[in-house]
């Protein structure tokens, strides 16, 4: 399910959406706030330009709104059916949920925008 090839391999990782052998970003690592959406201009492997146009990225932000949906939905059904807490309680932890997890949402939300217009090449 998550091995080099798929669409899920390259947005989980951040790895180049065509040859999936480099890193998009400058810092691998999330929680590097000062680096977060930092990227790099070309994948050095295969060439790919990750700006495909200007302000491309800007589309990443109707992904985002869905992935946040859909975190406060699930958080919300965590918190207050299986684990019966009070209305108050559940949505204090959609907040919470949806702040620390924050980085990862931008990141995946610019992984799943590029893979929705970039394909896998293995042959590069």
């Amino acid at each position: 399910m998550l091995k080099k090839g798929s669409k899920l391999y390259s947005i989980l990782t951040g790895t180049c959406p065509r040859c999936q052998k480099e890193s998009m970003y400058l810092d691998k690592n999330p929680l590097h706030f000062s680096n977060l959406l930092k990227m790099n201009e070309n994948c050095s492997h295969c060439g790919l330009k990750y700006q495909i146009e200007p302000s491309f990225f800007y589309g990443a932000m109707y992904v985002s709104y869905g992935l946040n949906v859909a975190l406060g939905i699930a958080t919300f059904i965590v918190t207050k059916l299986i684990f019966e807490s009070s209305l108050k309680f559940s949505f204090i932890s959609i907040i919470l949920s949806l702040i620390v997890l924050a980085p990862f949402v931008l990141r995946w939300s610019r992984n799943i925008y590029i893979n929705m217009f970039v394909a896998y090449k293995p042959d590069l």
